[in-house]
This record gives C-alpha cells, sequence and structure tokens, in this order.
C-alpha cells in the first residue's frame, strides 16, 4: 500500500511511517511530495494521504496524526502507547505532555536540518524511533547513572577527600583512586577489589589490609555491601521500585542473595521495611 504526505518530515511525517511499516503494513511505500501535490499525487497515485488538513489521517483537537493511526487500527502495545505523548507533544509544541517531548523534536530538527533528502531522512528516522521504542519497552525506568557501583565509588572518594584532610600522609595508591574513579564513573563496572589493585599496581592484599583504614574500619566487600544497603534503603524510601528492580539497580545477582544481606544489615527483610513505611 502507498501512503503519501508532504515533504520535508520532522515528528509526525516520520513516527507515521514508523508505525506504519512496523505495525499496519511492513511493504508500505512511503512518498513525500510539496505540500500543494498531496491531494493530487494520492488520487494519480492510489495512494492514502496523511497529516495534512482535510483528509482522515490527520490531527483531531489536541491529538496529532500519529494518535489518529493508534486509534484506527487499534494498536494496544504497551511500548507504542507510551511513544503516543511524547510524539504528540513534540509535533504540536507541547513539551510539557512529556519529558522527552523536547529531545525528540530537538533530534527530529537536527536530522532534518542535516539530511536534505526526505527518504534518507526517513531510513534515520525508522531508526530513531526504533530506539525509541526499545527505550519505551524496556529501558524506561533504568537511569543512566544507576550502575551499582557508580555512585558507590563517588562516595568512597569523597570519604576519601575528607581522610586526605585528616591525614599528612596518603599513600600513592588512594590518591589514585580519585582519578580512577573519574576516570570510570561513567562505565558499567564490575568493580573488585583485585581490579583496584592491578589498576594500582598495589599488592591486592597490602590494598586489602590497608582499605579499612580509609573507609569507616570495613573491609572492601563490608563497605560495598553496606553502600548497597544504604542505596536499596534510599530506593525503597523515594521510589516505586518492586524489590526485584531495587536488587538489580542495587547490584545483587538474585533477589534471594538481596534479601539475606539486606536482613544482615538492617535486621529487617526488604518486604517487611516497605511495609513498615508510612504510607505515602
Amino acid at each position: 500500500m502507498k501512503w503519501i504526505t508532504r515533504e520535508r518530515p520532522k515528528i509526525d511525517r516520520l513516527a507515521c511511517p514508523w508505525l506504519i511499516k512496523r505495525f499496519i503494513d511492513t511493504e508500505a511505500e512511503i512518498i513525500y511530495v510539496p505540500f500543494q501535490e498531496v491531494l493530487q499525487k494520492a488520487e494519480e497515485l492510489n495512494a492514502t494521504p496523511f497529516d495534512i488538513a482535510g483528509v482522515e489521517y490527520t490531527h483531531y483537537e489536541d491529538l496529532c496524526t500519529f494518535d489518529y493511526f493508534i486509534k484506527k487500527h487499534s494498536i494496544e502495545d504497551p511500548a507504542v502507547l507510551a511513544l503516543a505523548p511524547i510524539i504528540r507533544g513534540a509535533d504540536t509544541d507541547r513539551h510539557d505532555q512529556a519529558p522527552e517531548a523536547a529531545g525528540l523534536w530537538a533530534i527530529s530538527a537536527g536530522l532534518a536540518y542535516n539530511e536534505p533528502d526526505d527518504h534518507k531522512l526517513l531510513e534515520k528516522g525508522m531508526l530513531l524511533y526504533d530506539s525509541l521504542y526499545s527505550w519505551a519497552k524496556y529501558l524506561q525506568h533504568v537511569k543512566h547513572t544507576q550502575q551499582p557501583f557508580e555512585n558507590q565509588l563517588l562516595d568512597i572518594f569523597n570519604k576519601f577527600l575528607q581522610h586526605e584532610k585528616d591525614s599528612k600522609k596518603i599513600p600513592t595508591w588512594a590518591k589514585e583512586l580519585k582519578e580512577i574513579i573519574q576516570d570510570q564513573i561513567d562505565t558499567n563496572l564490575n568493580f573488585s577489589l583485585k581490579g583496584l589493585s592491578e589498576t594500582l599496581q598495589v599488592h591486592p592484599a597490602y590494598l586489602s589490609r590497608e582499605f579499612s583504614k580509609y573507609f569507616d574500619d570495613l573491609s572492601f566487600g563490608d563497605y560495598i555491601r553496606k553502600l548497597r544497603i544504604d542505596k536499596a534503603v534510599q530506593l525503597l524510601n523515594s521510589t516505586s521500585h518492586s524489590l526485584t528492580e531495587i536488587a538489580y539497580l542495587t547490584g545483587f545477582s538474585d533477589q534471594s542473595h538481596f534479601t539475606r544481606i539486606f536482613k544482615k544489615y538492617t535486621g529487617k527483610s526488604p518486604s517487611a521495611y516497605k511495609k513498615s513505611l508510612p504510607k505515602k
């Protein structure tokens, strides 16, 4: 089936073809022509026009053409429904409808500015909306800084700074810790004492023995576990994440391990702790 709309697409005229090809008509042909030619060419080519005034597939009240496609074709995919307010907000300059709307508009405007060929622009738009769909389906609740060790390493660094103020002589490995954290804080880390010792070129036995002097009189493992439980308590108090999600976000391999360690440090299981929180 052929679909036709006006040239130089940005939001709706990229999002709707993506929706058509992914959920309505995988063999669809998308045609872009100057605005004044859309209806004439639609008739000549037996194509369905969209996203122009006076046709079926268009804006209705506060809704955009993407919304109408969803309604018309009874699309119930939760990720697509999550995308709708983002696309609507970006397409109608109502960025208050979704926090991602302004970003989508900025990226789409930049794509259109950089790519003069509408069909090449559509190819890039398909990649953009495939990525946005994957985010909506799998990653909505994942934050860039939620890797379990990132905040823990920052905390270690801050405690190191305090010790630096209180001590006349700090070992070289402790000074180098600052650079390691700054260099690695934006990557996925599975940080270990062995990895630290190799990076710092300090024997792991020495590092293990000396670590407690600078970090709350705790071993590396105990210190990291304590920080993970502190983070879990914070998430329980401030988010609606499930216990499984919190276990993942704080770096535990499974929920049973999380429950066991949490109870060791707090005296309660995570579920009991959650139930004891005041109702919001």
